[in-house]
């Protein structure tokens, strides 16, 4: 069985500004949303750092099937004003024998009132069907990502305070309860968890006294770096989000960005409706109290 080397070009224009695009491309817990390429395929992520110098390692299952192992280095993570930037490298294996290896660079742009999305595949493969398996899977693939660039919402505040301080505020037990959820809002705590694999099963009470009952799932937990949760309908009920916060140094203190790929485009469009990215934005003011930002 032969193989060789190949150059693979693709692109999507999606309906999403370029940094949601470019969160939903990057963040893990959005990657874990849209990256099989069909529903057969099952993608477990085995860990999860998409920060340069970072490491993503995945295993797609498929019923009947030894698994396939996808190694992925970050190189090159660059976002921007007008062009966002990713190069990684990538190992595919089965059962410890390497199929092929790649360098793969991704180029967000914006395009009239959406993105666009170019990713270029350099390819060395061991055998002609990677080639054929990488031009339908990264097809299929950015398929699903336009999908779910198209139901994500990004919020994303400067906190005038130490990075250390705006996490300490958050993966409390005690101090996330106290400020969590927009102006006017309070939190009822039956049980939290602050853990990779814990949880947070609590009712947020509105300022007219109407009870959201809520239950926080937390994925992979990167100190001081990222939480990745999942948000539920209540205890065990329906998922609404996969989310994710990122912790970054700033110019003047702590970056803070909340991502969410909702469950459905519908869920999307009823939290624009009710104006969450303002009620995301108070939230993260009274983290930004809670972290004694000046």
């Amino acid at each position: 069985m032969s193989g060789g080397f190949a150059t693979l070009s693709f692109a999507r224009r999606v309906e999403a500004p370029p940094e949601t695009l470019w969160q939903a491309w990057t963040a893990p817990a959005a990657r874990a949303v849209w990256a099989a390429p069909t529903p057969e395929v099952e993608v477990e992520f085995l860990e999860a750092d998409s920060r340069a110098g970072g490491r993503e390692v995945s295993l797609c299952h498929v019923a009947g099937q030894a698994a396939i192992r996808c190694d992925v280095g970050w190189l090159v993570l660059e976002p921007g004003a007008v062009l966002w930037r990713s190069v990684n490298s990538e190992v595919i294996s089965r059962g410890g024998v390497a199929l092929s290896a790649a360098l793969v660079t991704a180029e967000v742009t914006a395009e009239g009132a959406g993105a666009r999305i170019a990713v270029t595949v350099q390819l060395s493969s061991l055998g002609e069907e990677m080639e054929a398996g990488y031009r339908a899977g990264f097809g299929a693939g950015l398929d699903n990502l336009a999908g779910v660039a198209g139901r994500t919402m990004v919020i994303r505040r400067a906190i005038r305070a130490p990075l250390e301080a705006v996490w300490a505020a958050w993966w409390d037990a005690e101090a996330l309860p106290r400020w969590w959820g927009p102006e006017g809002f309070s939190c009822r705590t039956a049980r939290i968890d602050l853990r990779e694999g814990g949880e947070w099963v609590f009712d947020m009470i509105g300022p007219d006294g109407t009870v959201f009952p809520n239950h926080h799932r937390y994925g992979q937990v990167l100190p001081g770096a990222r939480i990745d949760y999942a948000l539920h309908w209540g205890e065990n009920g329906p998922k609404h989000a996969d989310a994710w916060a990122i912790f970054a140094q700033g110019a003047e203190g702590t970056e803070v960005t909340l991502g969410m790929v909702f469950a459905t485009a519908e869920e999307w469009r009823t939290a624009k409706g009710f104006g969450a990215e303002a009620l995301g934005l108070q939230t993260l003011g009274k983290l930004a109290v809670a972290a004694g930002a000046d």
